[in-house]
Parts: structure tokens; C-alpha cells; sequence
């Protein structure tokens, strides 16, 4: 494990997945991050690389060749090597390898950035494309955080409140993974959601194009909560475990196949297609209260 800190913060950061570990609040002595009790769900913050959920059969096809990938794709599962760390900044790095160039085949750089500045914490994405023909891939993020964040408090005593108000359905989610055809209505006219342990009973809550590029988790019982930003990602998913004591906030550029897929990589939506030689970053952030 490796960790940073501050006044405020300490965050411990696992190697493999470069995953978050744990966001513990010093001042209050208060753990935000979900445990990881594998009795529920046994990770707490991974990387979504080269795909955002599923694939029709776990496979995709490219040139006319058919490929493998699992759900979200292999990077939460493999290692990271530290490539840049100060006493509040951390970067994790991952190549592409003979595993990785089987089933995705792309060279490529993947790096996380954990910064911390007094009570925030930013997450920033950084893919490079170092082949010499374009790239294909998505990547999202998956933080769990702990639910209730005070004793005396239950799950539905939280709500979720975005900067914007949303007119935004809810796109299910197939028995296979995969995103159905048509949404069903969610939120109406409204800057909140508020949280249930049965509003996951069907899987995650998928929402595409909202207007707001910041959500806090906030209860009108307890001050303990956070704000989450998540500027220039299209797609996000709100999910928890069947009846489980957390909430995930999953901001992603990429989603899973739709139900009618042709199973084109070049074709899939939310793909992005990234230039040899260039570039990608994106950046979620996490500021407690």
C-alpha cells in the first residue's frame, strides 16, 4: 500500500488496480470508502480499462478479428508500478504487455494521479496512445463510499443532490449486462435522488448526457457528506450491492454494449477513438464535509 497525506487527508492507494483504498478524514476521524467486505462486493475503487462494463459474450470485434474481454476490462486486476510520488501526490502507471496486447490490441500508458489539497481528492486519468494507428477504449471510475458515514444514521436517511436540475431517465440493464433500448423515467424536473437500497435491486442506475458535472451526497440528519465532480464524462452509474452498506458514483467515458450491438469496437457507443501519438485525461474529484 501506498499513502499520502496532509492536515486533513490520508489516502492509502493499493498498487494493484492502483486502487483507492481508503479516504480517512483526520480531523473528524472519519473513514469515507467502503471496506471492501467481500460478503458484498470485495473492491472499493477500480479503474475501468480498456471497457465500461460489458460486452455481448465478453467479446468485441476489430479488422475482423474477434476478441475477449471481461467485464470492465483487465486493468483493475493487474499491476501498477509508481512512477512519480511527493508527500501529496502519487502516480501509477501501466504498460501494455504481452497479456494485454492479446486481448486489447493497442500499446499503450495508463496513469492515475491521486492528488490531495486540504480536505479534496482528485483523480485524474491519463491514457496514452503509443502506437502508430488509432486507438480504441473507454475508461471510468468506480469509488464505493461507505453508507451510513455517522452512527444513528440508516442508507435512506442520504440523498444524492446535483448542481443542475435533470430531466434524466434511467437506461436498465439486461440479465446479460448489457444497456436496453429505451430508458424509463427517473428524475423529473429535480436536483435529487434520493438513495434506497431497493432503487439498486435492478443493478445500477444508468444515466446518459446529464446536465450536472457535480453530485453531493448529503442527509439532513448528519453535516458528514462529500462533493463529487465529474466534468467531461458523458455516461455515470449509481449502484450498490443488493442491500449492501455503501454507494458507488461511477462517472465514465464508455458504457456498456447495448442489447442490439453489432459488436464493432469502432462502432460502440461511447467509444473513444484516440490518434497515434496522443493523449487522453480526464479527472473526477471528491471534497469531504
Amino acid at each position: 500500500m501506498h499513502t499520502i497525506q496532509n492536515n486533513h487527508l490520508t489516502v492509502t492507494i493499493n498498487p494493484t488496480g492502483a486502487e483507492l483504498s481508503s479516504i480517512y478524514d483526520k480531523i473528524n476521524q472519519r473513514e469515507y470508502l467502503w471496506s471492501g467486505d467481500a460478503k458484498f462486493w470485495g473492491k472499493k475503487s477500480p479503474v475501468l480499462f480498456p471497457i465500461v462494463g460489458a460486452l455481448k459474450n465478453n467479446t468485441y470485434l476489430f479488422k475482423g478479428k474477434s476478441y475477449e474481454l471481461s467485464r470492465h476490462g483487465f486493468a483493475r486486476e493487474m499491476d501498477f508500478e509508481v512512477t512519480r510520488q511527493t508527500s501529496t501526490s502519487l502516480t501509477f502507471t501501466l504498460q501494455d504487455n504481452e497479456s494485454t496486447l492479446k486481448v486489447f490490441p493497442f500499446p499503450f500508458s495508463l496513469s492515475l494521479v491521486y492528488t490531495i489539497e486540504e480536505k479534496s481528492l482528485s483523480v485524474t486519468y491519463l491514457v496514452n496512445n503509443n502506437g502508430d494507428e488509432k486507438m480504441y477504449f473507454s475508461i471510468g471510475a468506480h469509488p464505493a463510499f461507505k453508507l451510513p458515514l455517522a452512527d444513528g444514521l440508516a442508507y435512506d436517511d442520504y440523498y444524492l443532490l446535483f448542481n443542475k436540475v435533470e430531466n434524466a431517465g434511467r437506461w436498465p440493464i439486461s440479465k446479460d449486462g448489457l444497456i436496453e433500448m429505451d430508458a424509463t423515467p427517473l428524475l423529473t424536473d429535480t436536483d435529487r435522488l434520493p438513495l434506497t437500497k431497493e432503487l439498486f435491486y435492478k443493478d445500477a442506475v444508468v444515466f446518459k448526457n446529464l446536465q450536472s458535472d457535480e453530485v453531493q451526497l448529503k442527509s439532513g440528519r448528519h453535516i458528514a457528506g462529500f462533493s463529487f465532480t465529474f466534468k467531461g464524462f458523458p455516461y455515470m452509474g449509481i449502484w450498490a450491492a443488493k442491500d449492501a452498506p455503501f454507494v458507488c458514483i461511477e462517472p465514465w467515458c464508455g458504457i456498456a454494449d447495448g442489447v442490439n450491438t453489432n459488436q464493432q469496437l469502432t462502432e460502440k457507443e461511447g467509444i473513444i477513438a484516440l490518434n497515434a501519438g496522443d493523449k487522453f485525461e480526464r479527472t473526477w474529484g471528491v471534497t469531504l464535509f
